[in-house]
């Protein structure tokens, strides 16, 4: 029975001391009277000196003979969130219970039992999930405006300037005067180069085959275009036959899109490799090309091209990698875990 007993006790030394919730025994004075490693480096408190009251306790309103510790006047309440002050001056997120250990009854002296569990942490991680999803709702609002304006340059804008286009050349074969014909040929080489603009613009808004055709066919599109227009070899190479998640489409065309448009800009390059592969492990995205690089380090504050490709990686659950050196080019690395509807498979 002693062996258990000691077995016990050292069992309970050892939670007392590992545990990472803060145990302090206190007084009804609130004198200190022990605490556990976890509530001195919590607060910075020592032995002999006295609990202060938490920042609601403080300042809340008293009835007559009414204790001011709200746990010790309300003790059905199992815990309680508030601000904790701690010794260097500063205060600390708590979430606090008590409970009466000792009471003497013909003293009337009483200890009692506070346990502190810091909420710091547990407020960062709510704040850094509430300002992912307010970074998701400002990508989704910024794309679902990109494709209203898209959908009207196109049907809109661009459908106008065709039927314009139709009515100069119905009156360009009623025109004998060869002055006024260079003129008009003047003018429907003006408009040709408008509805050239419009239909790009609405395209690097949100190119319609996206959402007609897909991802991959987008990325071909867009491969081709780059191809046509500017001294640079673009292979793209996939396995992926299937549509993707609506989401993953977009975020992730938009990160082929940032690259592509940061190495026709910066990179110097001549060749760029992109890579569209899936497997049972989900879907990866790799973007290389042979130009100048870059130092990571220095573009670090100003690269908002790559946070924004980083941010919409982020919203598909995914990992994004980069990797630069400089006259040896730049790999862009890109993992989404799902990339489909659970439903499709």
């Amino acid at each position: 029975m002693g062996k258990e007993y000691f077995l016990h006790d050292q069992y309970l030394k050892k939670i007392f001391s590992n545990i990472q919730d803060g145990i302090i025994i206190m007084n009804q004075s609130r004198e200190l009277l022990l605490m556990n490693p976890a509530a001195e480096r919590m607060t910075g408190w020592q032995l002999g000196g006295h609990v202060p009251y938490c920042s609601y306790c403080q300042n809340r309103s008293l009835k007559p003979n009414e204790n001011q510790c709200y746990l010790m006047q309300n003790n059905e309440e199992p815990y309680f969130l508030s601000e904790m002050p701690t010794y260097h001056g500063k205060t600390l997120d708590v979430e606090m219970s008590t409970a009466l250990m000792y009471h003497d009854q013909e003293t009337g002296e009483k200890e009692y039992l506070l346990v502190l569990r810091d909420q710091s942490i547990r407020k960062q991680k709510e704040e850094a999930r509430i300002s992912k999803h307010m970074i998701k709702k400002l990508i989704e609002a910024k794309e679902d405006e990109h494709k209203r304006l898209a959908q009207e340059l196109h049907d809109g804008v661009g459908q106008s300037l065709f039927s314009i286009s139709v009515a100069l050349q119905a009156i360009e074969s009623y025109v004998c005067d060869s002055r006024l014909d260079a003129y008009l040929t003047e003018v429907r080489s003006e408009l040709e180069k408008v509805m050239s603009d419009v239909k790009a613009y609405s395209y690097q808004l949100r190119p319609l085959s996206l959402d007609r055709l897909g991802l991959v066919a987008t990325i071909q599109s867009l491969v081709n275009t780059i191809k046509s227009d500017h001294q640079m070899n673009v292979d793209f190479n996939t396995n992926v036959i299937d549509r993707c998640y609506p989401l993953v489409e977009i975020n992730l065309y938009r990160v082929v899109q940032e690259a592509l448009h940061n190495i026709i800009k910066y990179a110097n390059a001549t060749n760029v490799k992109i890579k569209v592969f899936k497997d049972d492990m989900g879907l990866t995205l790799s973007i290389e090309d042979n130009g100048i690089g870059f130092n990571l380090n220095e573009v670090a504050g100003e690269g908002l091209g790559l946070k924004h490709m980083e941010e919409r990686v982020d919203q598909l659950g995914g990992t994004f990698k980069i990797e630069s050196t400089q006259s040896k080019g730049t790999v862009i690395f890109v993992e989404v875990p799902k990339w489909k509807e659970e439903s499709d498979d």
